[in-house]
């Protein structure tokens, strides 16, 4: 087999998707790590996210949150399939797109996310969260109520004490420059259908626990592997919420430990 070949082979596509109230630049400490393999790397905006314009008031649902990855995996070759990466909330749009596009999905990688399980509605996990850890604690956040949704805005204090405890200055003022208010759609997915065992549970799935997390706790992230029945399960010591700010080269270690051995 020629070099050119080989390089083409082993070239993998990540689809890196990021939590609520962020955007894309989150991975700007991983993405060029990939690339430096020769793998290509798509680090999105979902919508009202990033630098998307649209504001999350006139975003009225979440597949309409999650479409600008809905969009791009129904633009792929059909041949290709893609490497798809969640971070936080972004468990919860990867989750749709294994379910919507589960023969263009090789792996879906669960950093410290929301996965949802195929026994309970999609707001099953998110609604066991709030329960066990009410919203309300969490200091300078603000959720108003919109519409048909709870809006989120993360608070700087809040941020500083369990999302970025363990980043640097430097990525705590990017964070309070480039937040935006979110949603986390409770309300509309403890009405949607379950996600599938035939499309959305087909897709091999691993999940990545950031064990110095303080947003979504370990314990909380442990209970989520066992009743999603994930079985793959690496770990990123050290790292807070935020592990590609806080250990992106462990996590990018992660990342390629997982598509070698699943993509």
């Amino acid at each position: 087999m020629s070099k050119a070949n080989m390089d083409q082979k082993q070239q993998k596509h990540f689809v890196l998707v990021h939590g609520a109230c962020i955007g894309g630049w989150c991975w700007y400490k991983l993405k060029p790590q990939l690339e430096s393999l020769g793998h290509k790397v798509t680090a999105l905006d979902l919508a009202a996210c990033g630098i998307k314009t649209e504001k999350i008031e006139d975003v009225d649902t979440f597949e309409d949150y999650s479409k600008p990855l809905l969009e791009l995996l129904a633009s792929l070759d059909p041949k290709e399939k893609v490497i798809l990466v969640g971070h936080s909330f972004g468990g919860m749009s990867i989750a749709l797109a294994m379910e919507k596009f589960p023969e263009k999905i090789a792996v879906g990688i669960f950093i410290a996310a929301f996965i949802p399980d195929t026994n309970h509605k999609p707001s099953y996990v998110l609604q066991q969260y709030i329960e066990r850890y009410p919203i309300t604690g969490w200091l300078d956040s603000e959720l108003p109520f919109h519409g048909n949704k709870t809006l989120l805005l993360l608070g700087s204090k809040f941020l500083s004490a369990n999302f970025f405890q363990l980043c640097s200055k430097e990525d705590l003022e990017l964070v309070n420059n480039l937040r935006r208010t979110g949603s986390l759609f409770v309300e509309e997915l403890s009405e949607a259908e379950n996600f599938s065992k035939k499309g959305y549970e087909s897709v091999p799935r691993v999940y990545v626990v950031a064990n110095e997390d303080l947003a979504i706790p370990v314990e909380f992230q442990q209970w989520m592997i066992q009743n999603a029945g994930v079985d793959v399960v690496n770990v990123i010591n050290g790292a807070d919420h935020m592990a590609m700010l806080s250990k992106p080269q462990e996590l990018y270690l992660s990342l390629i430990d997982v598509s070698d051995k699943h993509a």
